[in-house]
């Protein structure tokens, strides 16, 4: 800990530096602008963290970060992941290549803690959840089914949130605000990388309109698709399966590692209109659907023996004569995601104002296998299968109300705010086709059973759990003086599943001056397990990179009689305890920023089990090599800074933007018996796997009917494993930086066009070198794109 802290506060010192540097009239390389024609980010209002009426950035007590249209167009990517990416330093996305569901449901920290431990809102309202469990059973909201051109701006509050917004909102919480201004506006998007691969078109529609004299609505829509990537190397066992047979012509490569390819569609609209003066009716809508599909691990006809093996029990059939070459099944992820929210808001008095809605969310994946086979069934096996649905529903009616209480004595109102919501989840899962998961007759002779690459839901399996929970909060901001602030949140939430849970957050500012003040805060949170968490099983195939051969894994849920056996116990909440402390500044020279540094213990961690072998005597109908269950069985402390700053002046007759942003963190495993504390390897890629620094330096030039941006992004080191279930091999890659450009032109006051490339240099990390027997060169855990240059093209067209 000794050399993290003095990694913190060099960090602290070296930022500081180079705010005051920035902030000095001197160095601003022209004069501050004037007549506040370039708007300072510090004065926008925000809605997230607070419920008072009035706060912007600099007021608040708690660091909110406020990005707008134009920085997230800024970033070139359909995905909102990847926008969020570049624009938040502690937010990591990966990619995942060939990781089953989570190649499309792609997971992405805040901090560096679980992906179901950020609360994402939109229009302040809950989103959904993904049906997808991904690594350790994380359940998260997917980003990627929210259109990018649809959003106005997004607001990201960096602090400890249950006691006011409830669940998961432990790392912070995302609030994604739809656009809803008035015009019609069409833009036309082509990408592609410097390979020559991975192509992609997107369009994008969206229309806003007056309805009648008090009423407005959006309506917007995109189609994107994009082609696969591949950076793949032929693997060395395919090479030998060549030289074997050279009568035979064997794809170079017979796998391919890369981007999936992909297709979706995304609708929605935002409106409101107000009923009377002091009613409004309102309500969004966001519907996407998308299918992609990926390569899996090649099998090979001369070592796969689960799969290629010949017996009397099915006489004359040979898996040579269905795939003389080997096969890679191919994977795919049919996705549909909706969700819903109306609602009616108001004022009673000049005091009292009201909130109440009712939402509805559903996320819904299929999942199709093609290019295998069911080896245990013989001749008799299908060559595709359908695996079956997953899907996660969401019901939430909410109350909310906000008074503003005249205290003569103080300097503004006391803003007092209260509410109530009850929600109801339910966790389905569907069976996929028989034959996908049935173990045939062949698997007492040694052929694999379950479709071979991606096993299918068995009617063991499928089912629907629900769990419902009731809330209610109290929420208060007292203005004790000018200069000091305070607030105080409580938030009392029953769960069916498991009880109570009561957390509070305490947090003060004080304005030393009207450029410089101090905050702070300290709360408590917590993340409820999911019913798909709680009651869900599933079966998962794996590659050993030493021996190439296939292993099958079953997760059972908590309550199976096996897992009870082997020491399960019904999951409880993960807790949290969140303390942070910050300086934020704005001066007259256009230079504003924040420094925050926070201490985030979580206990109770979710994570799975350590894998036993099925005990002899026990049926194992579904021939698992190894079992596990999901447990709250480890303790973390994640520690960092944060430090934002910008400086907006005039150059040259144009407007100079520059922007900084700097995240360290560190997240240590405190305790607990589950595999990921008792095995040292475990924990250090737990602890190492993302990078603990990160960084995004930009500057943008506008000047006439031009805009230039350059960005610089930076990844700290980390470290990435093979994952073998016995000679698990380590690697630490270094640090990597990518220079980004890009540059736009407004040839009408109604047309534009804007061209870039990221990642000018086109550079790439180190190879992989645990995972060259795949065939893949880089690591597929890498938390940056690792495809190399992409230049992209795009016409905007407002009418």
């Amino acid at each position: 800990m000794t050399c993290n802290r003095t990694r913190i506060a060099r960090a602290v010192a070296l930022m500081c530096a180079i705010s005051a540097v920035l902030a000095s009239p001197a160095h601003a390389r022209g004069e501050a602008p004037a007549d506040h024609d370039a708007v300072d980010a510090t004065q926008a209002v925000i809605v997230t963290g607070t419920r008072g009426s009035n706060r912007t950035q600099f007021d608040t007590m708690a660091p909110v970060d406020v990005f707008s249209r134009e920085d997230i167009a800024g970033v070139e990517s359909s995905d909102l992941n990847d926008v969020l990416a570049q624009l938040v330093p502690s937010y990591v996305v990966q990619r995942l290549p060939m990781a089953d569901g989570q190649v499309f449901v792609r997971p992405a920290t805040l901090r560096g803690l679980s992906p179901d431990q950020t609360l994402v809102l939109v229009n302040g309202k809950r989103f959904h959840r993904s049906a997808l469990l991904g690594a350790r059973g994380a359940q998260a909201p997917d980003l990627a089914q929210i259109p990018v051109s649809a959003i106005k701006r997004i607001e990201v509050l960096r602090d400890g949130a249950s006691a006011q917004y409830g669940s998961d909102a432990i790392a912070g919480v995302i609030n994604i605000i739809l656009d809803d201004s008035v015009g019609t506006e069409l833009s036309v998007h082509h990408s592609q990388y410097s390979e020559g691969d991975g192509k992609a078109n997107e369009l994008n529609l969206k229309t806003g309109f007056s309805l009648g004299e008090t009423g407005k609505a959006s309506i917007f829509g995109a189609l994107a698709q994009s082609d696969p990537t591949s950076r793949t190397r032929q693997r060395a066992d395919a090479i030998a399966f060549q030289q074997a047979h050279p009568e035979l012509t064997v794809p170079n490569p017979v796998q391919r590692w890369g981007q999936p390819e992909l297709d979706s569609k995304r609708l929605g609209f935002n409106a409101g209109m107000g009923l009377s003066d002091n009613i409004e009716l309102y309500g969004f809508g966001l519907y996407s659907h998308s299918d992609g599909s990926s390569d899996f691990n090649w099998r090979n006809p001369d070592t796969s023996s689960g799969a290629y093996k010949t017996s009397t029990l099915f006489p004359g059939w040979d898996l040579r004569s269905v795939y003389p070459l080997g096969f890679s099944p191919s994977y795919s992820n049919g996705q549909d995601d909706l969700q819903l929210v109306a609602g009616l808001r108001g004022r009673l008095g000049e005091q009292l104002g009201w909130d109440v809605s009712a939402s509805f969310g559903r996320n819904r994946i299929d999942y199709h296998l093609a290019n295998s086979i069911n080896a245990s069934m013989g001749p008799a096996s299908p060559t595709a299968f359908y695996l079956g649905q997953l899907s996660q529903t969401e019901k939430i009616l909410n109350a909310n109300f906000n008074y503003e209480l005249p205290v003569a004595a103080l300097p503004q109102p006391v803003n007092i705010a209260f509410g109530a919501e009850a929600r109801n989840e339910t966790y389905g899962v569907t069976a996929g086709d028989t034959a996908s998961w049935t173990v045939g007759p062949g698997a007492a002779v040694g052929l694999d059973a379950n479709a071979n690459g991606a096993p299918g839901f068995s009617s063991r399996q499928a089912g629907s759990w629900g769990q419902d929970s009731y809330a209610a909060y109290l929420d208060v901001e007292v203005p004790v003086t000018r200069a000091l602030s305070l607030g105080g949140a409580a938030r009392y939430e029953h769960f069916s599943e498991f009880g109570g849970t009561v957390n509070g957050k305490l947090s003060a500012r004080y304005a030393l001056s009207d450029k410089l003040a101090l905050r702070g805060s300290y709360s408590t949170g917590f993340r409820a397990p999911t019913p798909g968490q709680s009651n869900t099983n599933s079966t998962s195939q794996g590659l050993d990179t030493k021996t190439l051969l296939l292993f099958t894994s079953g997760r059972l849920a908590n309550s199976d009689p096996l897992a009870v056996l082997l020491g399960a116990q019904a999951l409880k909440p993960e807790k949290s305890n969140n303390l942070s402390l910050g300086l934020t500044w704005r001066t007259p020279a256009g230079f504003s920023g924040s420094v925050d540094v926070y201490d985030i213990q979580v206990g109770d961690r979710f994570s799975t089990s350590a894998a036993f072998a099925v005990p002899a005597g026990v049926a194992n109908p579904l021939r698992y090599t190894s079992v596990s269950y999901f447990t709250n069985d480890f303790d973390t402390t994640t520690r960092g800074i944060d430090i934002v700053g910008s400086h907006l002046s005039r150059v040259g007759g144009g407007k100079l933007n520059l922007t900084l942003a700097y995240n360290y963190n560190s997240t240590r495993v405190d305790g607990g018996s589950s595999a990921l504390v008792t095995s040292a390897a475990q924990r250090q890629v737990f602890e190492e796997r993302l990078p603990r620094q990160k960084a995004t330096i930009s500057g943008n030039y506008e000047l006439g009917s031009w805009n230039t941006l350059a960005r610089v992004r930076y990844y700290g080191a980390w470290t990435d494993n093979s994952g073998n279930a016995t000679g698990d091999i380590f690697q630490r890659f270094g640090a990597r930086q990518f220079f980004d450009l890009a540059a736009s032109y407004r040839i009408t006051a109604r047309q534009s066009i804007r061209v870039g490339i990221d990642n000018v240099f086109d550079k790439y990390p180190e190879e992989a070198s645990f995972q060259a027997s795949r065939g893949l060169i880089y690591s597929r855990n890498a938390p940056y794109d690792t495809d190399g240059r992409n230049l992209y093209a795009e016409y905007n067209l407002k009418f």
